[in-house]
């Protein structure tokens, strides 16, 4: 499970998380994230796994290198998906009836 300071970053931005924020739901120390952001450390890979599980359980979702870079985006939420079945045809109860004056045309 990788981490880097850049995707940690991203991912903070994404969920419009401060480090205050990151460092409470990960129980990692504020200073210690604030580091490990700026390059300055590398934390051991417990305190990786808790900021990218924190991270990952208010939406952000890790993107592997696949040659073209790791990355984060946001993780679809459930309750956004649509609907896209065109082969499905829906009638809506005020659209069956016909309240178009004769000779309207249409």
């Amino acid at each position: 499970m990788y981490l880097s300071p850049a995707q940690c970053r991203a991912a903070r931005a994404l969920i419009a998380w401060s480090e205050d924020d990151l460092s409470s739901a990960s129980k990692i120390d504020k200073a210690t994230i604030a580091g490990f952001e700026a390059g300055a450390h590398l934390p051991d890979e417990k305190t990786l796994q808790a900021m990218r599980r924190s991270l990952e359980d208010a939406g952000a979702l890790f993107i592997p290198e696949d040659g073209g870079g790791a990355g984060v985006r946001l993780a679809r939420s459930p309750s956004a998906s649509i609907d896209t079945d065109e082969t499905e045809t829906v009638q809506y109860e005020e659209h069956l009836k016909n309240d178009a004056p004769p000779g309207a045309g249409g």
